[in-house]
Formats: structure tokens, sequence, C-alpha cells
């Protein structure tokens, strides 16, 4: 998907909402347990309740991989059931993969090529060699860590370097621009980050950015468009369990689109406020 199809699409559904995918088996409803794939099932009953208001939808690999062998076919199942019933959407692989050049390969072959996810979260602390390969896909997407939206964010990325003049998270940006391009790299900056989001647009003014943390970790909306929108909306926010977990009974699937209904009515206000739409 190219970043035109994106807009456009964001456009349309009047929505640049990303559902992430981070089911866990634990906090399912209980009539899912009789599916012989109830991550899939969950999964399968929410994407039809809420893809009219996505334009992306984001499994978190940690909470497929957990459950061994019935994980992993929950999540082809689900990747399949995306692509054939709703191919205008746009599929992240929340991996945070970054490894040795021919380790990232692999990766890559097996998330961008044989799952057909269009994008894949990739750690850059390895450097260039370990992120370059997911970047010879056509079409196909590399989203950076740059400034994540967790307690621990501080411990590195906020690191100040003299000598550059700048920040970790600033490195980063900047040096992955080397990298790719506005056609296929994407970077990851946390809603609770949203005081940054000014100072991210500096250095990366035209990337669309892969924004978590509204919702259930309390990111401000609002805050995130006034600073981090561009001519092309540039901005996928992701929300998860204030979607997944709305409602813990047999109408979770009702419960979910009421909460991803909220959360589109305001994009749909803040695009026609900045002139997007």
């Amino acid at each position: 998907m190219t970043s035109a199809e994106l807009f456009k699409n964001i456009q349309l559904k009047k929505s640049f909402l990303c559902v992430g995918l981070d089911t866990d088996f634990n906090r399912l409803p209980k009539i899912m347990m009789d599916s012989e794939y109830p991550l899939f099932e969950f999964n399968k009953r929410i994407i039809d309740a809420t893809s009219d208001l996505a334009v992306a939808y984001k499994p978190n690999m940690a909470f497929y991989e957990s459950m061994g062998t019935a994980g992993w076919m929950s999540l082809e199942l689900t990747v399949k059931y995306l692509r054939e019933n709703y191919p205008d959407l746009f599929l992240i692989a929340d991996a945070k993969r970054g490894d040795i050049g021919n380790t990232s390969k692999m990766y890559a072959t097996a998330f961008l090529e044989n799952m057909d996810f269009d994008a894949i979260t990739v750690s850059p602390y390895m450097g260039a060699d370990s992120v370059k390969p997911f970047i010879q896909y056509k079409d196909k997407w590399i989203i950076i860590l740059a400034l994540t939206s967790n307690e621990g964010s501080h411990d590195f990325q906020m690191i100040f370097d003299p000598g550059a003049n700048m920040r970790l998270f600033e490195k980063v940006l900047t040096k992955a621009q080397e990298w790719g391009s506005i056609e296929n790299t994407m970077f990851v900056v946390g809603a609770t980050q949203a005081d940054k989001f000014k100072e991210v647009r500096k250095v990366a003014p035209d990337h669309f950015l892969l924004v978590p943390g509204v919702g259930a970790q309390g990111g401000s909306l609002e805050e995130v468009a006034k600073y981090g929108l561009n001519k092309k909306c540039g901005l996928l926010v992701n929300a998860s369990r204030s979607i997944l977990y709305a409602d813990a009974t047999d109408t979770f699937a009702d419960s979910a689109r009421m909460e991803a209904e909220k959360i589109q009515q305001q994009m749909a206000h803040i695009l026609e406020s900045y002139h997007l739409i």
C-alpha cells in the first residue's frame, strides 16, 4: 500500500484509527472458548464490528507467540481473513524485530512476504544493516521505534548527545531517513509524549507516525493531532485495550464498535477542522 492509498482511505473513512489486536486469551469472553481458535474468532468479530471505522489493524505478536502453534494459527487466520474480506485495510505486524542482517532478512521474509503484512515495527538499536532488509519489498513499510509511550522510554531515548546537539530519539529520526523514504518508513511516537510531537515534526515533517497510547494509556488525541498532523494526515493512532475489552460479555463486539466509533467521530472532527477532508 502506498502513502497516497493510505491517505485516500483516511479521507474516505474520516478516520486515522488503527485497532491494535493485542488479543489476550485470559481476557476473552467465555463464549469464545467453544471455538477451535478463540483468538481468531474474537479478532474476526472485532474486525467485522469496526472495519468501517478503522484504516489499519495491528496484531501484537507477543499475544500470539505466547499461545504456541494455536496462537500462530490464529494470527495466520486473522491476516487471511482481513486480506480476503477487507483488502483496503493496512496491516501492521507489531513484532519489534531488530537483529543482524541475515536474521532480519528472515524476519522480513516471514512477515512481509509469507504472511503478507503491509508493515512491521522494527527496533533500530543495532543500526542500518538490521533495518535495511525490511525495506527491500515494494509497497511495504518499516515502522521504526523512535519515541515510545512506556515509562522506561526515558532511560535511553531522551539521552542528550552534546556533540550532535540532539537527543537519542532525534538521532534515530534523522539517521533512519537515510535508510528509507516517506514512502516506506514510518516512526513510532507514543501519545503519552504529546509534548514532544512538535520536536518530532521538526526532524520528520512528512513521515507517517504510528501513535500508540491513546485510550487505556491516557494519551490525548487532540494533543497528538495538534502537533502531529501534516498535510497528508501523517498519523495512525492506535487503540487496543479500550476497544477490545470495552465489554467482557457476549455483546463485546457491539461495545467495541461503540468505543471505536467515539474515536472515529473525534478523528472526523479533527480532519475537518484541519481541512484534510
